[in-house]
């Protein structure tokens, strides 16, 4: 400051020399310029201290910015990692999943044939034993008609043999076979 004030009072001081020759130019009017340093001067001188603190602490700020960006992009880096693991894992479970979906289809279908085959053998025996149980039933049936057939037939037959002649001579016959009449 001591150095600016100097320099003032040496070119504006005196009367005529170096301000005249110089400065004194019509429609120059250095004054107007020297004004302006000077106050340019002490613009930053006093606010010097004031904005390199604001540029510090905007430099400090940028750089925590910086350094929190990092650390969020370290940690959405590990976030993706993680999410990228869960899908492989997903992707595993799902294979798993299908295969054990497979195993168990497969082992249904096993299951399913024993029990139709055995659904089948059942009904088999069911179906012989009802065969059996027919024939027998048909059979014995068959056989009470041939024996009430021939019945009726002999019978028929026997009628057709005996007349009244007959009939009164084996009556008699059965009669003395008894023992006779009383």
């Amino acid at each position: 400051m001591f150095a600016i004030s100097t320099t003032s009072l040496l070119l504006f001081a005196g009367g005529g020399g170096f301000y005249d020759r110089f400065f004194n130019i019509p429609g120059f009017e250095a004054w107007k310029f020297i004004n302006l340093a000077i106050f340019v001067a002490l613009m930053i001188y006093v606010a010097k201290k004031p904005l390199s603190e604001a540029f510090k602490t905007r430099r400090d700020q940028i750089r925590a910015d910086l350094i929190k960006a990092e650390a969020e992009k370290k940690e959405a880096l590990e976030k993706l990692t993680a999410v990228e693991a869960k899908l492989a894992q997903l992707e595993n479970e799902k294979e798993q999943v299908i295969a054990k979906a497979k195993a168990e289809a497969e082992f249904e279908k096993g299951r399913l044939a024993e029990q139709t085959a055995a659904d089948i053998e059942r009904m088999m025996q069911q179906t012989e034993s009802e065969l059996l149980r027919l024939t027998k039933q048909s059979r014995a049936e068959l056989k009470r008609f041939s024996a009430e057939e021939s019945i009726r037939l002999a019978e028929a037959k026997l009628r057709s043999q005996i007349d009244s002649e007959r009939d009164v001579k084996l009556v008699r016959a059965n009669i003395q076979e008894i023992g006779g009449l009383n």
